[in-house]
């Protein structure tokens, strides 16, 4: 029997009701608290808002929140359409699919003294409803220029030109007159102002900005940094405040300099923002412990909140790397200068003691504010090298002082990870390596030391202090925030793991040592890189929140970005919390931050999804740079996505990233299962499954839109057919059918596999 609610549990219309009023969207959390629900109440309460949705009375939106039907989302793109009279930007939602005219957002901005906003000027905004079709929207960030831009490669057709968008996602080409075209070759890389035709008429656009010709390789980390918005000319402001900053003398700092503190980073870095050193502990109550030290760029010293530095680091949230260049969040004076704790210079410099026992147990820490002289600059193949016996004349004179202690200490908090039980994933991360002449020489796997795991551990040990430091003076605290993984997608999870025989386990609190079991079962074998996949992608996305929610993947309570804030404004952020609170001197957090932490940690999640993504479309047009002279070449590797309209494939070599459409699979109508994330051929049973093994062509390498086209070779298995199976297995069918015209692939005697006549 369905249980009874407790006394004084709300009405459906009372739920419905405060859904309504809210002037924002609202979750389960925010309606249980209005009504004091708790214990076995809230199944009864999320029963009651899915029958509220399911009968239209409330509309889901962003997050799983809910709203009124209509409603706009908490957090939405507004197109600034006028400015009232008292100079106020008016917006409307930058898209309006439904009927009718689109509700008015009186937009704000974000902080005093934030940039002027203008007319057809894209914004993130946070909206507050405060009428029927009237909304308040406080700005979160720019976007930039009006919605009707696009960013393609021009070239000629019929009596003018034709612009191709690079974006992969809009197909559509566009006509451009010559007296359009602005002078632009074929080839050039151009931005054009979509101009509107005709209802019945071919689109138009118009050149109004040239980028360069598409051959020189840096247009391909251009295109990158266009699309997605990425700012790349500081403000003369900020430019001029860091020139003429200087370098700090001791004063009141705490000296370092005769602590031999080495920064270990990527060959190719030019920034190097993190110092470690480390020696056993001398207290005899500690056999076998150990003295850190990570010293972290004063970046707080010379940006102040609020000044143009802040105010233009804030914008970008933090630097992004491309294979050729990096668009920093401060200016080269100071990422590169002032800020790099390069050798034999003095440089200003937070730093926190730490003492961990034998096991890797941290028992005390210590932050002071001082000035530091690095050692040396190691790479990490350099580091890993020396302490595997291979020296150089840098790492020579230190191995027994300071590498030898460094990686010994490394030991100790590698047990304490292990214990504490880590998300153990392994995906292999991608390198493009260019030649002299910025052309791709090759693509390869980045190789992984323990002089990478070395850095890592130390600066989680740093992280974790500085959020207990902030937590404990009782100050904003912005954390690095990983939820647990959401309860729909374990369950989607759980399905597919079943079909290959594992169990997750259910009914209990998750933590990261479930993951790994299954994780230890598939190591080596076949399933190994789809069951990575698949429990990367049942995980939180990790954000900045000035609500702690602890991090899941590190199994840690609380968790804060210190290390990095030459290229991170959430690491600025916590050296400000940590100089108010322990009183060490200027550039401490302001009043005025104080209550804005919630809107800076969305902006700066935003800005790092934003940095991501051009990252990841940067390196995908690199590789589709280097694989287009091998269409029609023979490839090795993995489904690593399976869609009702085809599938992603991963090959071996490369780690290229491609797509088979489902219109070139052997003839079939394909049933997409998205449980067990498979296309399952209806009438001959084909079953194409996330982590089969395959064999693909190269059909098409689209320079201009960055997209590989593979054609299925050899892959698969021969299943029963769908239409064979019972209605149960049925139900994972949850999106329809697609239908391929390509014909049957011929079976090989005995195997589960198919391969295409080869007939070249």
């Amino acid at each position: 029997m369905a249980k009874k609610p407790t006394p004084g549990f709300p009405t459906r219309e009372q739920i419905a009701e405060f859904i309504r009023d809210s002037p924002v969207p609202v979750g389960k959390r925010e309606v249980a608290r209005a009504f004091s629900i708790s214990g076995d109440d809230r199944m009864l309460l999320k029963k009651v808002m899915r029958e509220l949705e399911a009968s239209g009375d409330i509309d889901r939106g962003r997050k799983r929140k809910l709203a009124k039907p209509g409603s706009l989302p908490e957090i939405i793109v507004v197109e600034v359409v006028e400015i009232d009279a008292d100079g106020e930007p008016i917006g409307v939602p930058a898209i309006w699919k439904e009927a009718g005219r689109p509700p008015r957002i009186m937009l704000a901005p974000d902080r005093p003294g934030s940039p002027s906003i203008t007319t057809g000027e894209r914004v993130l905004a946070r909206l507050r409803r405060v009428g029927p079709d009237l909304y308040e929207g406080r700005v979160i960030r720019k976007l930039g220029g009006p919605a009707n831009r696009v960013l393609g490669v021009y070239d000629l057709g019929g009596d003018g030109g034709v612009l191709r968008p690079t974006d992969r996602k809009h197909r559509q080409e566009y006509r451009i007159d010559k007296r359009d075209s602005a002078g632009a070759k074929p080839g050039d890389l151009v931005v054009a102002e979509i101009i509107r035709a005709p209802r019945l008429g071919v689109q138009s656009a118009k050149v109004v900005e040239l980028l360069g010709s598409t051959g020189n390789p840096r247009s391909i980390s251009l295109i990158a940094i266009y699309t997605n918005d990425i700012p790349t000319e500081f403000p003369p402001a900020a430019l001029a405040q860091a020139e003429k900053a200087k370098p700090v003398t001791l004063g009141k700092r705490k000296d370092l300099r005769g602590i031999p503190l080495v920064t270990i980073d990527g060959a190719d870095a030019r920034d190097f923002d993190d110092a470690v050193f480390a020696e056993p502990d001398a207290n005899p109550q500690n056999p076998g412990g150990w003295h850190l030290m990570v010293a972290i760029a004063d970046v707080a010293h010379y940006v102040r909140p609020g000044d143009a530095l802040d105010k233009s680091a804030y914008e970008r949230g933090n630097s992004v790397y491309f294979p050729d260049r990096v668009v920093p969040m401060l200016p080269e004076a100071l990422s590169n200068d002032l800020c790099s704790l390069r050798p034999h210079e003095d440089r200003a410099c937070m730093a926190v003691h730490m003492w961990i026992d034998a096991q890797g147990r941290k028992i005390s820490h210590k932050f002071v504010r001082g000035l530091m002289r690095s050692t040396a600059r190691l790479t990490y193949e350099q580091a890993q090298a020396a302490i595997d016996g291979r020296t150089d004349e840098t790492t020579e004179p230190l191995v027994e002082p300071v590498l030898k202690p460094l990686f010994a200490a490394y030991k100790a908090l590698d047990k304490a990870r292990r214990l504490r039980g880590t998300l153990e994933l392994d995906l292999a991360e991608r390198q493009v390596v260019l030649g002299a002449d910025g052309m791709v020489q090759s693509i390869r796997n980045r190789e992984r030391f323990d002089s990478h795991k070395l850095i890592e551990e130390f600066m989680i040990l740093a992280n974790v202090c500085a959020a207990e430091t902030i937590e404990s003076l009782r100050l904003p605290c912005m954390y690095r925030v990983h939820d647990e993984p959401d309860a729909e997608k374990l369950e989607g999870l759980r399905e597919v793991l079943h079909g290959i025989e594992l169990n997750l386990a259910k009914g209990q609190v998750m933590t990261p040592k479930h993951f790994n079991h299954i994780l230890a079962q598939v190591r080596g074998g076949p399933n190994e890189q789809m069951v990575n996949q698949l429990v990367l992608r049942s995980q939180a996305q990790a954000v900045y929140s000035p609500d702690n929610l602890g991090h899941f993947g590190l199994a840690l309570q609380r968790y804060a970005h210190f290390t990095s804030p030459i290229r991170r404004y959430s690491d600025l952020l916590v050296h400000r919390a940590l100089i108010r609170g322990l009183k060490l001197g200027t550039g401490a957090l302001s009043d005025d931050e104080l209550p804005r932490f919630a809107e800076i940690g969305e902006h700066i999640s935003i800005t790092e999804r934003r940095a991501a993504h051009a990252e990841r479309d940067a390196i995908d047009r690199y590789v589709t740079a280097f694989m287009a002279d091998r269409v029609g070449a023979l490839f090795q590797g993995r489904i690593n996505g399976v869609t009702r309209f085809g599938l992603f494939i991963t090959l071996d070599e490369t780690g290229a990233d491609g797509f088979v459409p489902i219109r070139t699979l052997p003839n079939d109508y394909y049933d997409h299962d998205d449980v067990r994330h498979q296309l399952v051929g209806r009438s001959r049973g084909l079953t194409l499954t996330m982590g089969d093994r395959v064999e693909v062509r190269l059909a098409e390498a689209d320079q201009v839109t960055g997209g590989l086209l593979f054609e299925l070779m050899e892959g698969g298995t021969q299943g029963e057919p769908m239409a064979g199976r019972s209605a149960r297995q049925k139900m994972g069918s949850r999106t329809g059918p697609g239908k391929s015209r390509r014909p049957a692939l011929p079976r090989k005697g005995g195997k589960k596999s198919t391969k295409a006549a080869r007939k070249r």
